[in-house]
């Protein structure tokens, strides 16, 4: 009674439970395109964690989505393992960035990020990316690896990042509409707009969550003494009350390469007149999965690992959790993130990147040959 004496108080009088101060950071380079910063180190913590870590968001989601509240950050965990945190913020888009497409962060915004993170720390990056960051860092690196100009990338971590578009039920029924209408509809529409709108990006979000809205009141009622429990539920609604739009050219090139054509289950996109392919990606790779994710599936994102044919290891894991809880939810941080620092910990060991991992590439958690993947399942799989 006495702790829900004081949630209803922290809740009606001072009007929040959560701790949505975000960790202090400091801008390095930027344009209106997208700022890299620099989370300051942690007092009292050893800077020597290992190589330092470039944090991918989505677009879409805003760049707090890995530093979500005060003991549910996924940017605080990794500061208090003495690592070196930067993140790469696109912000919210416009109409005047209505022109820009995937080859704009695959060749130009993210490269330039790396290369400033390697040369502030001398070493090597891990890229730890969400949701589509995640297919933005793998092309990225499989881009530079076919141009000839390697980047300095340690390793891959890529959590809720869905490959195979067929294996999202959301989406599977739009395709063979998408497919007949040939896209001419949804073409005009954003390009006449410039944007897909955050409006109907958060409306999204809070669609495939509709479930837990309707059960909401009576989850919030049984839960009223668990104060942890209701600062996520705080936390996770100001994310996506929060969201950002997308540019029009982006969200056609989702639309056509991604939702009609289903391109990158097949290996690669066409971006800028060449093909990326997966397979050209030559570093280490930790592929993510949450149990619960109805935007990025398992079976999406598990369709990543037999096309990382170049990459010297690749380790699968499941968590439980959402398309946002498998990132940073209450039990992220007994799964996802110690499977995040065991791979970080092992490339730094081996001293990974640019195929220098001795790691082999075995069978899969079901045991089936799934093209390669170390099963590294996290704790509760």
């Amino acid at each position: 009674m006495v702790d829900v004496a004081a949630n209803v108080w922290d809740r009606v009088v001072v009007g929040h439970l959560a701790d949505l101060e975000r960790m202090p950071r400091d801008a390095l380079v930027g344009s209106p395109a997208g700022i890299l910063y620099r989370y300051r180190p942690l007092s009292g913590v050893d800077p020597s964690g290992g190589a330092p870590v470039l944090l991918v968001p989505p677009l879409g989601a805003p760049d707090f989505a890995y530093d979500l509240r005060r003991g549910c950050s996924l940017v605080e965990h990794l500061l208090r393992q003495g690592r070196a945190v930067y993140l790469i913020d696109y912000g919210p888009k416009s109409f005047s960035d209505r022109t820009l497409g995937i080859e704009h962060w695959v060749d130009e915004l993210l490269p330039t990020a790396i290369r400033e993170v390697a040369s502030t720390e001398d070493d090597d990056v891990h890229l730890v990316a969400w949701s589509l960051g995640g297919i933005f860092a793998l092309l990225t690196v499989a881009a530079a690896v076919q141009g000839r100009t390697p980047l300095p990338v340690r390793s891959i971590s890529t959590i809720g990042t869905p490959v195979d578009i067929s294996r999202v039920p959301l989406v599977a029924p739009l395709r063979p509409l998408a497919e007949v209408a040939g896209g001419r509809m949804v073409s005009s529409v954003y390009r006449g707009v410039g944007s897909f709108p955050a409006p109907v990006v958060s409306w999204v979000f809070h669609l495939t969550a509709v479930d837990k809205l309707v059960t909401r009141p009576l989850a919030v009622l049984s839960r009223i003494d668990d104060r942890d429990c209701l600062a996520q539920i705080e936390a996770v609604d100001h994310l996506m009350n929060n969201m950002h739009g997308y540019p029009g050219r982006v969200f056609g090139q989702i639309f056509h390469l991604l939702l009609r054509g289903n391109d990158l289950a097949a290996g690669g996109l066409r971006l800028a007149g060449r093909d990326v392919e997966l397979s050209d990606v030559d570093v280490p790779v930790l592929v993510v999965a949450g149990r619960d994710d109805v935007i990025a599936p398992l079976k999406a994102v598990r369709s990543a690992v037999p096309l990382l044919t170049g990459s010297p290891e690749v380790r699968f894991s499941t968590a439980p959790g959402g398309h946002l809880g498998v990132l940073t939810g209450r039990r992220a941080r007994d799964t996802t993130w110690p499977e995040l620092d065991r791979a970080l910990a092992d490339w730094d060991a081996t001293g990974a990147g640019r195929g220098d991992a001795d790691g082999g590439r075995r069978g899969d958690v079901d045991g089936r040959d799934a093209g390669g993947a170390t099963d590294a399942p996290v704790a509760g799989a």
